[in-house]
């Protein structure tokens, strides 16, 4: 698969990465950051491992399918935690933890 086939997930992982960095950043202003432990601890894993996806599609690496599902996975876990939480940040870190969820997906489907 070539690089262009790759842009839809590049620029969701791209955009995952950024609302999880902001996610997380915010979450450790809330007064109770506390109770936003787990919330930061995926948002910074799912910043990681997207931000490993783009490197991987970018150079149209052999392991960009195991890289996706494992991202997807991150995003998934990621996306359920901050659904839980009514901060604004939070809730556009959910929407777009799904949206990389489903463009790693649809790459494995793609393969």
């Amino acid at each position: 698969m070539s690089t262009t086939a790759y842009t839809d997930c590049i620029q969701a992982c791209s955009a995952c990465a950024i609302a999880c960095e902001s996610c997380a950043a915010a979450c450790l202003r809330e007064p109770h950051v506390e109770q936003m432990r787990t919330c930061i601890q995926l948002d910074l894993d799912c910043v990681d491992l997207c931000r490993l996806a783009e490197r991987l599609m970018l150079r149209e690496s052999a392991l960009v399918d195991e890289i996706c599902r494992l991202c997807a996975l991150a995003c998934q876990a990621c996306a359920e935690e901050c659904a839980k939480h009514a901060h604004d940040h939070c809730q556009q870190c959910a929407q777009a933890c799904q949206r990389c969820v489903e463009a790693c997906e649809a790459i494995g489907l793609a393969a």
